[in-house]
């Protein structure tokens, strides 16, 4: 599905359905993270991802036009440099372990600590819940730093495109009543 997705957004010209679709590929994303027990980073896919960036999106579309114009230039080089970043990332997983192996490094070296040291330096039973809330709790609270930045971003992107539209209606009011 996310390469289906990937794909009808590459060749859609309505920016409004590129929008849309953006959106579906990052709820795509959010349930992939989810099926890899990656829940928190699932939380933050879908709020900024597919909820603010969305809206970020369509805010900006309402101010530019509704379809692509078409490109004049060749896309050999982009499509060159797509090639070259894809085939070194696929170079780049060839040497990790298989998704679940129990001879991977974290596995063996970074498993054994949390589950063995945790629940006495924590505390909490819930070995996930103290990793999250303890020892990432930087990275826990700078992912919600972003999502309340991108919130209020938002909020004063759309107070402001409200105020301008209110400005354009009483302008479009005085012109009418003028002009009868």
């Amino acid at each position: 599905m996310l390469v289906i997705t990937a794909l009808t957004v590459v060749r859609t010209a309505s920016l409004f359905a590129v929008v849309m679709l953006s959106g579906v590929f990052s709820l795509l994303s959010a349930l992939l993270l989810v099926t890899l027990d990656a829940v928190d980073v699932a939380f933050t896919e879908a709020a900024v991802g597919a909820g603010i960036s969305t809206v970020l999106m369509l805010s900006t579309l309402a101010l530019t036009s509704r379809h692509e114009r078409p490109s004049k230039l060749s896309p050999v080089v982009p499509l060159f440099v797509v090639l070259v970043t894809g085939a070194a990332l696929f170079y780049g997983t060839l040497d990790m372990p298989n998704f679940g192996s129990a001879d991977a490094p974290a596995m063996l070296h970074v498993y054994p600590e949390y589950m063995e040291r945790s629940q006495h330096e924590i505390g909490v039973p819930n070995v996930v819940t103290g990793i999250l809330a303890s020892y990432r709790g930087y990275d826990t609270l700078g992912e919600t730093a972003v999502v309340f930045t991108a919130g209020v971003g938002v909020l004063m992107l759309l107070s402001g495109l409200r105020r301008r539209r209110e400005d354009d209606e009483d302008d479009d009011g005085e012109n009418q009543r003028g002009s009868g």
